[in-house]
């Protein structure tokens, strides 16, 4: 199945949040982190043969757009 990160970003730890957030220019998630979303989400993302989920466009652009909200601006 494919992982949408917008659909579920309520019900994923503040932690799992902030790496997102963190590594919005991540293309494919690392194996540990593909299990973090499985256990937050119960969905059971399409992995390659290595467990890394790819991230879509939609995902990617949804990350970017949480980072660039949660920069700090100088005034």
């Amino acid at each position: 199945m494919e992982m949408n990160i917008r659909d579920h970003w309520d019900m994923l730890s503040p932690e799992t949040r902030h790496w997102l957030i963190d590594n919005p220019g991540c293309v494919v998630l690392p194996r540990t982190l593909t299990e973090i979303l499985h256990k937050e989400t119960g969905i059971t993302p399409d992995a390659d043969q290595h467990s890394q989920v790819s991230l879509s466009p939609e995902d990617l652009r949804f990350l970017r757009a949480k980072s660039e909200e949660n920069t700090v601006r100088p005034t």
